[in-house]
């Protein structure tokens, strides 16, 4: 087969599939704002990091005389910034560790 007989095609899903879905993520500043803000206070890193839980709080099913009333899903999953804050939190402790020289 020659060059000339390739077909190229597109992954990417073309304007005609879907004309009127425009995904716009309102929370992207606030994210791009966490992911860049420097930890360089110690008071700082402290707060951030005693604030901000090390991991996602456990899933709960409410049961009450043996049936299941309620299930609350992880906090994480409802929590649409909770990498950055994960990121922020883990910043905070490397600089703690590294800088201040403490022990967390």
């Amino acid at each position: 087969m020659s060059d000339s007989q390739l077909a190229f095609h597109s992954t990417l899903p073309s304007a005609k599939a879907a004309p009127h879905t425009l995904c716009i993520d309102v929370l992207q500043p606030v994210r791009q704002w966490l992911d860049r803000l420097a930890i360089n206070d110690p008071k700082l890193a402290r707060l951030l990091y005693k604030v901000i839980p090390g991991q996602c709080p456990f899933e709960r099913d409410i049961i009450l005389f043996g049936r299941k009333l309620a299930h609350i899903p992880p906090l994480c999953k409802l929590n649409p910034l909770y990498d950055q804050l994960v990121g922020l939190r883990f910043r905070s402790m490397c600089y703690l560790v590294d800088v201040c020289g403490e022990t967390v």
